[in-house]
């Protein structure tokens, strides 16, 4: 399993970013993919996940509304778009992924990010103010 991130950077707030988590070496159906978020120091933050099973898609509470996640139709890669950015917003950005259908909407990815296996390296988001 192999999760690669990108498109992180520098971003004034008000702006807006998309992530991209290219993955290989499993079968996209059998996986749920979440995104996490978190700074040297602080916590994990589970932001959102998309379900293996039909492709719905969750959010936290704290992102709803501004995040969204998605996938290419050749379920190769998932996106995380983010608007109307803030400095709050600021963090090493993560996509992870768990063999299983229930990941998701069980709210794993938010109340229990370490039960997801596999991650990816990161990618730093800087929000400027």
């Amino acid at each position: 399993v192999q999760l690669v991130e990108s498109g992180g950077g520098l971003v004034q707030a008000g702006g807006s970013l998309t992530l991209s988590c290219a993955h290989s070496g499993f079968a996209f159906d059998d996986y749920d993919i979440a995104w996490i978020r978190q700074a040297p120091g602080k916590e994990r933050e589970g932001l959102s996940c998309i379900s293996s099973r039909d492709g719905t898609t969750y959010y936290s509470d704290s992102v709803k509304g501004r995040f969204t996640i998605s996938s290419d139709n050749a379920k190769t890669t998932v996106y995380l778009r983010i608007d109307s950015m803030e400095p709050k917003d600021t963090d090493v950005y993560y996509c992870t992924a768990e063999y299983g259908r229930k990941n998701c909407s069980s709210g794993y990815y938010y109340r229990s990010p370490e039960k997801f296996n596999y991650w990816g390296q990161g990618t730093k988001v800087t929000v400027s103010s």
